[in-house]
């Protein structure tokens, strides 16, 4: 194992602020930048927990690729560059509500596992096994997370459009 629990609650750390920062920006291409920073420590994240697969997959696909498409949508809308966002509304006390209490429900279901044993030792090709898991027994989970990224694309067009 490359990580040990100061390397991973780092990362954690490091996760988490840029997230804020993603959110809290009022610039949008400083948010992509957060954004690519948190994938980034997702990826580490997953380097410290063994999984090298899932890393460059993480890298790849989420730091590269979304965060390419994203940069080239605020290009292309130019509209958007350099143009500061509001990025609270009136809700924000019941979404920090909603959020403090999704964090504690996290932190109970998390305290109540039982982690902390050995992890069992990985045998034959495991990114084999991987594939299959993902497309027999996570097949629904694999199907919605492809629904969130069609409507995040729809979602990028909806942006994107010429202002009528």
């Amino acid at each position: 194992m490359i990580g040990s629990p100061v390397v991973f609650g780092g990362l954690a750390v490091v996760l988490v602020g840029s997230a804020l920062a993603v959110v809290l920006s009022k610039n949008l291409f400083h948010s992509v930048l957060w954004l690519a920073l948190a994938l980034t420590g997702t990826a580490g994240i997953f380097l410290s927990l063994d999984a090298e697969f899932l890393a460059a997959v993480q890298l790849l696909l989420y730091a590269g690729g979304v965060v390419t498409v994203v940069v080239f949508a605020i290009v292309v809308t130019e509209r958007l560059v350099g143009e500061r966002l509001s990025q609270t509304n009136r809700r924000i006390g019941l979404g920090a509500v909603a959020s403090v209490a999704l964090g504690l429900l996290i932190v109970n279901v998390v305290a109540r596992s039982a982690f902390g044993g050995a992890s069992p030792a990985l045998t034959g090709d495991v990114t084999r096994e991987l594939g299959d898991a993902v497309l027999t027994r996570f097949a629904l989970a694999f199907e919605l997370l492809g629904v969130l990224l069609l409507v995040s694309l729809v979602g990028a067009i909806y942006f994107a459009r010429p202002e009528d």
